[in-house]
């Protein structure tokens, strides 16, 4: 038996895995053990938008078409063939003969359904702006659906592959919106069988899954995901070979991992990047001090971003400019204010906004403990004392949706879609996440996302980004590189894209 201490505690590998069974029973049982710490409440992806739930979705559905993770070309999926009959209507041709987990055969009254569900305000989603320039889907054959946009789109395909699982209508419509969420079912290469919110979910191999599909048929039988309360836990599961997977762990644990004879850890930069927002609207109070720009200023002249990309974040972080992914279409970092870690200027900032002497606020995050910390270090060497609220990342958004976070620490993958239009949209349109609230971004916003004129697309977005960045109302801090810790048994591989595809993982 090997002893290593990490972390604080000490982990004997070679441990029993669940139960009496054996450490590696669970690679002879084909069973994928998966632990995660961001719990889903609600499995439907259109009832969540962590990045758990996303993945959880791309396992047990399919969608319109398929996005290659590696050359990040569309490819067909439930759809054979689409077109754009006009820049605001695309039409599909759909695959015959897909099987939905229930034995019901999707055909267009399920896409037509799923499609209309998805952008009608009503339905309450958790991501509106991925659905909200659908006017409408019909059915023009038994399997041919046409879409109607409200406005030019020139990243639906993307959202189509990436955002828009089918559901079917005869079985939703029959058990309700709950019961669906209970009780789910998709038409993917693996079916729910096993779902307790907040604590577990349990994937079996759907059998009946079509044939010729780019994900393939799963090697792996069950995928087993036990949601974790921290990264302590999950990091512990993992060496004590209890779980056989885990992400986003302490990077500081990389190469610790990498020393011990039955797991491994690898990297990957992702299309996430991390954020601070800062309640420049004033939705925490009128009085907050957030409110002023010199304020401001001073937070984002406080902390030194560099030093948490290159030395929490590690694994070749890097800093945008602009409140974006570097790659994403519109973000132009020259538009950009930068601004650089200089504590005495923004102590300087402080006392012209009338703080010589700082002032208290508060910090809420779900990201890693330590990231928090380092922020909130920075914040107090200027006279800022921010009070850290570290939450479940469900229960943090809730709190930030609904007005009250001054300082919010999260991060965001805009679904890994790479265009400006999965991120600027969702936190500065005058929705749930905007705390900025400003009507001429609002505007730009429209307008960027309003045309396929690339050239009238980029010159909005850049308009948003200058005002963004010179009124210091929302800080992107680094971009992350996601961290995975697995079983050597395992044959898994990393996409930029952040969405792990278990469907086309194995036992070696």
């Amino acid at each position: 038996m090997l002893k290593s201490t990490l972390l604080g505690f000490t982990v004997v590998l070679g441990l029993v895995g669940y139960g009496a069974k054996p450490a590696h029973a669970q690679k002879s049982a084909d069973t994928l053990r998966i632990a995660m710490r961001d719990a889903v409440t609600n499995i439907d992806p259109y009832f969540n938008n962590l990045r758990t739930g996303i993945v959880m979705g791309h396992q047990a559905w399919d969608y319109l078409v398929y996005r290659d993770p590696a050359t990040f070309e569309i490819k067909p999926l439930l759809a054979t063939e689409w077109k754009l009959v006009d820049d605001k209507t695309m039409d599909f041709t759909l695959r015959a003969g897909v099987k939905f987990h229930d034995g019901s055969t999707m055909s267009a009254d399920d896409v037509v359904y799923t499609l209309n569900l998805a952008s009608n305000p009503d339905s309450k989603v958790s991501t509106p702006a991925n659905y909200n320039w659908i006017d409408k889907a019909e059915k023009t054959g038994d399997l041919a659906v046409r879409v109607h946009f409200k406005k030019p789109t020139p990243a639906a395909l993307d959202y189509f592959a990436l955002t828009m699982p089918i559901h079917p209508q005869a079985y939703r419509t029959r058990v309700g919106a709950d019961g669906f969420a209970k009780a789910p079912v998709g038409a993917g290469p693996y079916k729910i069988v096993k779902w307790e919110p907040g604590k577990e979910v349990l994937f079996e191999r759907f059998e009946d899954y079509w044939a010729g599909s780019p994900k393939g048929k799963p090697a792996i039988k069950t995928l087993y995901v036990r949601f974790v309360p921290d990264a302590a836990t999950e990091f512990t599961e993992l060496l004590a070979q209890r779980v056989d997977w885990i992400w986003n762990f302490n990077p500081d644990q990389f190469d610790n991992i990498n020393r011990l004879p039955t797991v491994q850890a690898i990297r990957q930069e992702s299309m996430r990047i991390g954020y601070l927002s800062i309640d420049a609207a004033g939705r925490t109070g009128v009085d907050n001090p957030l409110t002023k720009l010199k304020v401001r200023q001073a937070i984002y002249y406080a902390i030194d971003l560099k030093t948490i990309a290159d030395k929490l974040v590690t694994g070749g972080s890097r800093v945008p400019a602009a409140p974006c992914f570097p790659t994403q279409f519109g973000c132009d970092a020259a538009s950009a204010t930068t601004y650089g870690y200089d504590p005495a200027k923004a102590k300087a900032l402080l006392a012209e906004a009338g703080y010589p002497d700082g002032f208290e606020t508060e910090l809420t995050s779900y990201v890693l403990p330590q990231w928090t910390t380092a922020v909130q270090n920075y914040l107090q060497a200027v006279g800022i004392k921010a009070r850290i609220s570290q939450l479940q990342v469900q229960a943090a958004i809730t709190k930030s949706r609904e007005g009250k976070t001054p300082l919010f620490m999260g991060s965001w993958g805009s679904f890994s879609i790479n265009d400006v239009s999965a991120i600027l949209p969702n936190f500065f349109d005058g929705g749930a996440d905007d705390y900025t609230r400003d009507p001429e971004i609002q505007k730009w916003l429209l307008e960027g996302g309003s045309t396929t004129d690339k050239a009238v697309r980029a010159k909005a977005y850049a308009a948003v980004i200058t005002k963004l960045t010179a009124g210091a109302d929302w800080l992107p801090m680094h971009t992350y590189v996601t961290t995975y810790g697995f079983s050597k048994s395992l044959a898994f591989s990393t996409f930029p894209d952040e969405l792990p595809r278990f469907y086309l993982s194995s036992w070696k």
